[in-house]
């Protein structure tokens, strides 16, 4: 069995999607029609810069999901193949969800771009720049982890964000309680503690304003049916139902990326073969997470070529 999986924030540089937009009309399509959506030049920004404007929230978040979607869209429309055909299951980290839910055709690519601008403002908007801040733990485990945000918060917002693999999780919070949990990792058996080159503290219970400001805007455009079922990232579990969806996406935004989990349970559910559709970030991810999986990472034409033939 098969899953197509899809990047989430970070995972964006200066050049993206450039040489596939060159090569290929059909992604070249994507990256207009995500233009004219957004009324903004955002292909030039991922293709030219400068880095800050790609890395703001608003624009990093709908440039993933463009360069993603566009590398996909290559693989169906040049190669022949239908992702109902070829693949089992979508996962997208964080932003990468509605990716993978615009890749089964629970939004249209306009309604993802769309949604993804919004999603970016709301998170960037939810907290004031200085007020939070987010740090990596290298060398964690989840338990870890938990024990140290809960020994940090004295009274603030510190909360595991994102549990990526068995080494890596992120703390989200007060910039003061994440500050602390940086300054104890030693004594909680942790090797590092980095502080992330964040604007806003994601996926804590600090972006409450923007989970509201989702849930008004998913209200006007909820998702539609799912071509192939969505491992969600709040729950690491099989979603299906778009009424389902609509409200783990809301509470995806103040919720834990379970990523780690998500890589377990869809090894669990008989998949062997996994394929990163615009990065190599989720892939090392899951090979640490899951043993004795494939995983393929399709960013170039070259990989759209290589995978077609043997899809």
């Amino acid at each position: 069995m098969r899953a197509f999986v899809f990047p989430g924030q970070g995972s964006q540089k200066v050049g993206m999607g450039a040489d596939l937009a060159d090569a290929s009309a059909v992604a070249r399509a994507v990256f207009e029609e995500v233009d004219d959506v957004l009324g903004q030049k955002l292909s030039r920004i991922m293709r030219e810069g400068p880095e800050d404007q790609l890395t703001l929230t608003e624009n990093a978040q709908p440039a993933i999901m463009a360069n993603a979607i566009a590398t996909l869209r290559v693989l169906e429309q040049e190669g022949g193949i239908t992702i109902a055909d070829k693949c089992d299951f979508v996962a997208g980290h964080s932003l990468g969800e509605y990716t993978a839910l615009c890749a089964v055709g629970a939004f249209s690519l306009a309604d993802t771009a769309r949604l993804l601008k919004l999603r970016g403002l709301s998170m960037q908007a939810a907290v004031p720049v200085g007020i939070g801040a987010m740090a990596a733990l290298l060398g964690a485990d989840i338990e870890k982890a938990q024990a140290l945000a809960d020994a940090a918060a004295q009274g603030e917002v510190c909360s595991v964000a994102n549990d990526n693999d068995p080494g890596q999780v992120v703390l989200s919070g007060h910039l003061g309680a994440i500050e602390r949990a940086i300054a104890l990792v030693k004594e909680h058996g942790i090797k590092r503690g980095i502080a992330l080159p964040v604007s806003a503290p994601f996926h804590c219970s600090l972006m409450q304003p923007a989970a509201d400001a989702m849930a008004e805007a998913l209200g006007a455009t909820p998702p539609g049916t799912l071509r192939l079922p969505l491992f969600a990232n709040v729950t690491a579990a099989i979603v299906s139902d778009p009424a389902e969806v609509q409200r783990l996406l809301v509470e995806q935004v103040t919720g834990r990326v379970r990523w780690r989990e998500s890589a377990i349970a869809m090894k669990a559910a008989g998949v062997e073969q996994f394929f990163e559709f615009g990065g190599k970030v989720l892939g090392p991810m899951i090979k640490r997470s899951a043993d004795e999986v494939e995983v393929t990472s399709v960013v170039s034409m070259e990989d759209i070529e290589a995978l077609a033939k043997v899809l």
